[in-house]
């Protein structure tokens, strides 16, 4: 069973005294549910104590949310000082939500449970994201994912999530896409279209903060209230986290932090996803005279992209360095996690460089943040987009900003 110390404090923790106020019985509801979910094991006084919500009151809600499927209970732990506890979970398969990433060069898509575990993944690659062929893509993976699950748990699917590029259709072209691609996705009702496809639920989301949202919910507790988020894929995914808050701005493209300006090699500040990025790397190599490299990330052979890869991999890390030091600098983060699609050992080695760059920056109030390697690689922006939705219609909305 989880016992959290009175000292230490996790950012979803904060959420529910935030709520407690307002004498709402659903926003109630939904702090003692986030508190469950971030917390597996937890007892009724802890929640109580976290959420600062009368013991009665959380004892109330508790039955409700059990009566609608939402919680566990595990046996009675006896044997401790005061009244013996009950832990209490989410229950894994109360709710269910599929995530899908429209990437630049690849689909992926996971069904996820209520606990934020991946069921199953399809993927799909493919030249370019084609607007003619992306809904019946989605559509086919969704299907084969609802396969995976019984007729009565595919009635408990909540929704369908979607993390993809903002304003994809401004960048199309710069991948290979055939010309009339731009006005085929500018003209694309996407959630519209996946409704009638799916039949379920459909939410959009921007591929850096549903990345970023993931990677938030895997980082163990206490998670810090403030992060800033890369993913180095075809171009920079990015997200941060402020005072708990998914800054997803009026766009949803507001941590659009690959194209935050660094000094470029000759001509002048350049967007840090020009230098940092696969793209870029693509772009040495060609330059080097090197046959590029075809298929899916994960099947390319890294090691044969040396001297370049490592050249690449310096001039990134000293890109995203004064990225992550600017952004520091406004929003006082205490973390900046590195992922990308690349194999774990090249992302450790980004990041080292990283923390050696920013060492060599000048010294701001507080120190640079703590460098650290994500969790989820390729699948973070899917896995994300499953688990915005849950969290949206069942857990603490202050937390995420997600309001709706």
């Amino acid at each position: 069973m989880s016992h959290i110390p009175e000292e230490v404090r996790d950012i979803f923790d904060a959420g529910g005294r935030g709520l407690q106020h307002n004498g709402l019985r659903k926003a109630n509801e939904r702090a003692v549910l986030t508190l469950i979910a971030f917390n597996p094991g937890v007892s009724n006084a802890e929640i109580s104590r976290l959420s600062g919500l009368a013991p009665q009151t959380v004892s109330a809600i508790l039955v409700d949310v059990e009566r609608a499927g939402l919680i566990t209970r595990g046996q009675v732990l006896r044997g401790r000082r005061g009244q013996p506890a009950t832990p209490i979970f989410l229950k894994a398969d109360g709710r269910f939500a599929i995530g899908c990433e429209i990437g630049w060069r690849q689909m992926e898509a996971v069904l996820v449970n209520m606990q934020g575990q991946v069921l199953a993944h399809r993927h799909v690659d493919y030249a370019w994201p084609d607007a003619r062929a992306i809904v019946g893509q989605i559509g086919a993976a969704v299907r084969a994912l609802r396969e995976t699950l019984s007729p009565e748990e595919s009635k408990r699917l909540a929704g369908l999530g979607v993390a993809m590029p903002t304003h994809i259709w401004r960048y199309v072209h710069q991948v290979g896409a055939a010309p009339e691609q731009t006005e085929l996705w500018r003209e694309l009702e996407l959630s519209p279209a996946l409704s009638a496809e799916t039949g379920l639920e459909v939410s959009i989301y921007n591929d850096g903060n549903a990345a970023c949202w993931a990677e938030l919910v895997a980082i163990p507790r206490p998670r810090p209230a403030d992060v800033i988020y890369f993913l180095v894929t075809h171009y920079i995914a990015a997200g941060v986290i402020g005072q708990g808050t998914l800054w997803e701005g009026p766009s949803g493209n507001s941590a659009n932090l690959g194209f935050m300006l660094v000094d470029g090699p000759e001509d002048g500040p350049l967007p840090a996803h020009r230098v940092a990025s696969i793209s870029a790397l693509l772009e040495r190599l060609e330059a080097a005279g090197r046959s590029l490299p075809q298929g899916p990330y994960e099947q390319w052979d890294w090691a044969e992209f040396e001297p370049v890869l490592s050249e690449w991999i310096e001039a990134g890390a000293a890109a995203l360095a004064h990225v992550i030091f600017n952004t520091a600098v406004v929003i006082e983060t205490q973390v900046a996690i590195i992922d990308g699609v690349m194999p774990p050992p090249i992302v450790e080695r980004l990041s080292e460089r990283i923390v050696h760059h920013l060492a060599a920056l000048p010294a701001a109030s507080g120190g640079p943040p703590d460098v650290v390697n994500g969790r989820l690689g390729a699948l973070a922006p899917a896995i994300g987009a499953a688990e915005l939705p849950l969290y949206r219609r069942y857990l603490s909305r202050t937390l995420a900003g997600l309001a709706g």
